[in-house]
């Protein structure tokens, strides 16, 4: 535990002075979003009816754009040879590594994601439902580009291989979160989407670890 604590620590203070990183993920959600009203016109109702899409769209592809570096400077240096003979499982450093990416990425997308709610005109009621589905929407989505960032170490064209692997993964969180939010603004309940979410990182809680750590494993044999 104490390893892995140390580990969690070290990769949040490299964040804390990479500080761009976030930021740019920031920039990204916001800019991104602000060029559908651009796109579509101004009109409240189309863009209350769309918003939902656009923020779990935009939010997925912000996700992604830290992931080719999770790995990569840490395989550079030899930091990745020295971690997996410390003693912790792959799997592990894998899970540390997912949960180092959701605070310093899909944390700040959650916060980010109410106002530019509001920016759209999504309906009120249909908010608290869309952070509902972002909690752990974003948590699936850092376990699923652990993933694929662990399978892409030492590629060529990791940065084009990437979203190839996790988009397709997490078009079913997309399908759930946006259904949740267009359940709750048609006055339905958004309960059974949110439970589908919730059984999906029941999912991917245990398996993306073990996946990334055995492709850990084989880059650093």
């Amino acid at each position: 535990m104490k390893l892995t604590l140390a580990l969690l620590r070290r990769d949040l203070l490299l964040a804390l002075r990479h500080g761009s990183d976030t930021l740019a993920v920031l920039l990204f959600f916001l800019l991104a979003a602000a060029l559908f009203p651009l796109a579509i016109g101004p009109e409240p109702q189309t863009l209350g009816r769309l918003a939902p899409g656009i923020l779990w769209v935009c939010a997925l592809l912000s996700a992604l754009l830290p992931l080719e570096r999770l790995f990569a400077a840490d395989f550079e240096d030899g930091t990745l040879d020295q971690l997996m003979l410390s003693g912790l499982p792959p799997s592990l450093v894998a899970l540390t590594k997912a949960a180092g990416h959701w605070v310093v990425t899909g944390l700040p997308l959650l916060l980010a994601a109410g106002p530019v709610a509001l920016m759209l005109r999504m309906p009120e009621e249909g908010i608290p439902v869309l952070l509902a589905g972002l909690l752990p929407g974003t948590m699936i989505l850092s376990l699923l580009g652990t993933t694929g960032a662990a399978m892409i170490i030492g590629a060529r064209r990791g940065g084009v291989l990437l979203p190839l692997l996790v988009l397709p993964l997490a078009a079913p969180v997309l399908i759930f979160g946006v259904s949740a939010v267009d359940a709750t603004t048609g006055g339905q309940t958004a309960q059974p989407h949110l439970l589908l979410l919730a059984a999906l990182l029941a999912i991917a809680l245990p398996f993306c670890p073990l996946a990334a750590g055995a492709a850990l494993r084989a880059a650093v044999e």
